[in-house]
């Protein structure tokens, strides 16, 4: 047996309470419900992986994630760990989709590639620390005057960029945008993210024509993701360059939208992708295509996020990060990894491989399965 076969393989249920309630136009999360992976290798060698499973985006849950997960397990054992291709290949023959319990293992498999390469995940893969990042700070979905508090707020904690759900009625959405820039003022950079809410091509132009004024810096997925086709003719008529979130997954999906030119902007996202592997393809696709990139997330833990912002460290092209969610917990659960500083800074380890495991003490009592 190759001493960087995959011994074992266990699996956890993470649930762990938010501040407060997190809402978006597909409906509001008040509790993160998270899948960990680890893997260990025959020489001893521990990967972590994280997934986030969003039943509005993805179509997974963490029920869905953990069963799946069991699959995979056991067409993974025993294969050799620094083989991330075929891993990627097997798990994709063992099962069509579940790009979220995917990228949980995808990470698991590139932290210890990384550790075996002696590496920081992100020189891993290509990349440098040669650029700071800084992540936005999310205003959740509510009345105008409570979203403008919020946005207040981030502002004096000092996040360089806040973003704005939207993804309502034109009135509605107008009035928010309105009371975040009479709370801000005219300069701060702000970006929108409709989350489809605005369903068809001619509702979002109407919205996006109404916020002009406002100065926004870019509108994250506007309309249904199945009118893909659509998107050109948004873009065009908006003048808020437009990124395609929930209708990019996959260097598939990216694929697509650069022939249609069907936006400026992509936002890329780990459990979209089906993790690192994946991921890697759609910023070469877009980076060759000029496009401006964003790396994000849904309600990753920070050791979800330090995967992310290792990804962010491998492109020019990756000009904006969103990896607010973990600041959103009521609890953190993860030793190491990505550190926030102060004006929204990241800080990413600098050691071989993540750099990022979780607390033994919430493993300790979640539900598990083990393999090995």
């Amino acid at each position: 047996m190759l001493q960087t076969s995959i011994r074992s393989i266990e699996i956890f249920k993470l649930f762990l309470p938010l501040k407060e309630p997190f809402v978006i136009s597909l409906g509001p999360i008040k509790e993160v419900q998270n899948v960990v992976i680890r893997l260990r290798t025959a020489d001893g060698c521990t990967g972590y992986g994280e997934c986030s499973p969003y039943m509005t985006i993805n179509g997974e849950s963490v029920d869905t994630c953990f069963a799946v997960a069991q699959y995979l397990a056991r067409g993974l054992r025993g294969h050799d760990a620094l083989d991330i291709a075929g891993c990627v290949a097997m798990m994709n023959r063992i099962i069509y989709a579940n790009s979220s319990i995917k990228s949980a293992f995808d990470m698991a498999l590139h932290d210890i590639a990384a550790q075996q390469a002696g590496l920081p995940l992100y020189a891993f893969l290509g990349g440098k620390s040669d650029k700071v990042l800084t992540t936005d700070m999310t205003v959740s979905l509510g009345p105008p005057q409570k979203m403008q508090a919020d946005a207040i707020r981030f502002q004096r904690q000092g996040f360089p960029f806040i973003k704005v759900k939207l993804g309502e009625t034109l009135e509605a959405d107008v009035a928010r945008i309105w009371a975040i820039r009479e709370g801000i003022g005219p300069d701060h950079p702000l970006s929108i993210d409709a989350n489809q809410g605005w369903h068809t091509a001619e509702a979002a132009i109407a919205v996006l024509q109404a916020l002009a004024p406002y100065r926004i810096a870019h509108c994250e997925e506007p309309i249904a993701r199945h009118l893909f086709m659509d998107l050109a003719r948004v873009s065009a008529a908006s003048p808020i360059p437009i990124m395609a979130d929930e209708s990019c997954g996959d260097e598939h999906d990216a694929a697509r939208l650069i022939q249609l030119r069907a936006c400026p902007q992509f936002n890329i996202k780990l459990g979209k992708s089906s993790g690192l592997h994946r991921a890697r393809k759609i910023v070469d696709l877009g980076a060759a295509a000029g496009l401006t990139l964003q790396v994000g997330g849904f309600m990753e833990s920070r050791l979800g996020m330090t995967a992310a912002a290792h990804l962010a460290l491998t492109s020019d092209a990756i000009r904006h990060c969103d990896f607010d969610t973990p600041l959103m917990y009521a609890e953190d659960p993860v030793v190491g990894g990505i550190r926030y500083l102060a004006q929204g800074v990241i800080e990413v380890p600098q050691v071989p491989g993540l750099g990022a495991v979780m607390d033994e003490q919430y493993l300790r009592n979640a539900e598990k399965w083990v393999m090995g």
